[in-house]
């Protein structure tokens, strides 16, 4: 990870003019991001990533040359001796390609839709060594586990098994902290006893375990319906210790 004090180095690669512009336009605003580079095939992003040493690279998948997917292997795939940040950001939301990308190394996935907050949340969150996700992606790819049967007791409490539901729905910690009726500060308390219990790295791995296990597998009353609600991971699986965590580590304050 760069130093506080030095922009955050990154190589745009797509093959659209338009969006490498706008990517451009988006990141340049940042006082803390600068564009080092930019590409318009593969080909030209794995020379220019080698050469340049950026911090992190934004990969389009589709390109000419070399697709971002492979591209994302042979920077950050798990055969690399020093593995590059790569953030993928695509206009195809495929589960395939997504597993693929998180598989080979890449921190994060994001929609182009998503808008230019979550690229820049994306980009801060890959450079403190956590994944973030496009929010349409997530809940989807979440239901796709299918609940086990649970073979040991919880060990979770009562009111810590509703924290971790609460979690896997999506809610933030102020939004179960209404739910619950306490304070956003007595709700990231509670998550921070689930963490330790679960052995979960953040909030991607509760609500992992709460739908594998099929705690959050049922219908939700009240606010917040599972079906139609969706929400991102700024804590994802980290590939890299942070050299900082945020302050509202173990869970983001949202």
């Amino acid at each position: 990870m760069t130093k506080s004090s030095t922009p955050t180095r990154i190589l745009i690669a797509d093959d659209q003019d338009d969006v490498r512009s706008g990517f451009r336009l988006i990141l340049g605003s940042q006082p803390d991001m600068t564009v080092a580079g930019e590409a318009a095939d593969g080909l030209t992003a794995l020379h220019l990533a080698r050469t340049l040493s950026p911090d992190l690279i934004l990969a389009d998948i589709r390109m000419p040359g070399l697709d971002g997917l492979e591209l994302t292997r042979r920077l950050a795939g798990p055969d690399v001796p020093e593995p590059m940040r790569v953030l993928v950001v695509t206009t195809f939301d495929h589960d395939d390609y997504v597993r693929t990308a998180l598989r080979d190394g890449a921190c994060g996935f994001l929609l182009k839709r998503s808008g230019p907050g979550l690229l820049i949340e994306g980009v801060r969150a890959a450079m403190a060594g956590d994944i973030l996700i496009s929010p349409q992606i997530t809940v989807r790819l979440l239901r796709t586990l299918a609940p086990a049967p649970p073979t040991a007791p919880s060990p979770l409490t009562a009111r810590e098994q509703e924290i971790a539901r609460l979690v896997a729905e999506g809610f933030t910690n102020a939004q179960i902290g209404e739910r619950l009726f306490i304070s956003p500060g007595t709700a990231k308390t509670h998550l921070a006893n689930v963490q330790a219990k679960l052995k979960a790295r953040n909030r991607v791995g509760i609500a992992v375990w709460a739908w594998e296990t099929g705690l959050a597998g049922g219908p939700v009353t009240g606010a917040g319906r599972r079906a139609g609600r969706s929400f991102s991971f700024l804590n994802g699986p980290a590939r890299r210790p942070s050299a900082q965590q945020a302050d509202d580590n173990p869970s983001p304050a949202q």
